[in-house]
């Protein structure tokens, strides 16, 4: 809960601004809500195409196609984030690329199958999952949905229970395309990659713990391919628009803000199921369509 607290704070706390260019104020926002909001079933994607709104930027097109680079580069915080704290399985799924650990082989194969299907629909659909999806009416769609499933499927655990399922050693390539499946729903913006991915875990028997550490693990690699992609294309074209200055600034608070969300997001399921994000959710989806309708904000 205090993780969204911070959100709403630093969404509100400025005032709304007409200026396109990128300042620093916004590239420390821009990467809290980043760090915030990548790894908990929120949906980034969704939280800052409304902060963007909120601050005023890209009103232009050269500078709206910057941003909406940046908001993928500054992902690299994030994976810093999961380098961090999960260093010992990316450690042993090194280890498994040169034969020298067959579980970290193993969670190295069911991670790169898992990744597959995204990557294969995110080449395809690219283009139009830009023109007409990256907008705030379906991205409040998504969010209401992805509340519902939550505020049903995500009530407080069992503490009997919820260690119970498999581990990602049991994980067969299967059980990862059932994970990496629904991963490419995700890719409908306020959907939240941590959420389907979690729920795909648990769809395919894992433990929820077991599902959150694979959740970022594949979530790592996901946002690794996207975040190449995008600076390959469009990497010189948003430096030369908004500096590189503020691309690190970002990145580093998105890295410091992802790591506080990452250690309170598993210290929080230990006691608490994700009923919550559930709520917050729905509540958010409300309070945007207010916003759409009174004009506020622009779809």
């Amino acid at each position: 809960m205090r993780l969204i607290s911070i959100f709403i704070f630093c969404l509100f706390s400025f005032p709304l601004l007409a200026d396109t260019s990128l300042s620093s104020r916004d590239a420390i926002v821009l990467g809290i809500v980043e760090g915030l909001t990548e790894y908990i079933p929120v949906s980034s994607t969704g939280h800052l195409i409304l902060t963007s709104q909120a601050l005023g930027l890209g009103e232009e097109p050269e500078v709206r196609s910057a941003i909406n680079t940046y908001l993928v580069v500054i992902q690299v915080g994030a994976i810093m984030a999961v380098i961090t704290i999960y260093g010992k399985y990316l450690w042993m799924m090194l280890l498994g690329l040169f034969d020298k650990s067959h579980a970290g082989r193993h969670l190295l194969i069911s991670v790169i199958i898992a990744f597959i299907p995204a990557a294969v629909v995110g080449l395809l659909l690219e283009s139009w999952i830009d023109k007409y999806l990256f907008g705030l009416w379906p991205v409040v769609f998504a969010w209401l949905m992805g509340g519902i499933a939550l505020i049903v499927w995500g009530r407080k655990p069992d503490p009997d229970t919820e260690m119970e399922g498999l581990l990602m050693k049991d994980i067969t390539p299967k059980k990862a395309l059932i994970i990496g499946g629904l991963q490419v729903i995700a890719m409908w913006p306020g959907t939240s990659r941590s959420l389907v991915t979690i729920l795909g875990g648990r769809l395919a028997g894992l433990s929820l713990k077991e599902s959150v550490t694979f959740s970022f693990l594949l979530g790592m690699l996901t946002l690794t391919a996207a975040t190449v992609y995008k600076l390959l294309g469009q990497g010189q074209e948003m430096i030369e628009v908004l500096g590189v200055q503020n691309l690190v600034l970002g990145t580093f608070v998105a890295w410091i803000s992802a790591w506080i969300a990452v250690k309170s997001m598993v210290a929080y399921l230990k006691k608490h199921g994700l009923g919550l994000f559930g709520f917050y959710r729905v509540a958010l989806a409300v309070v945007t369509t207010v916003l759409l309708l009174q004009g506020i904000v622009t779809p």
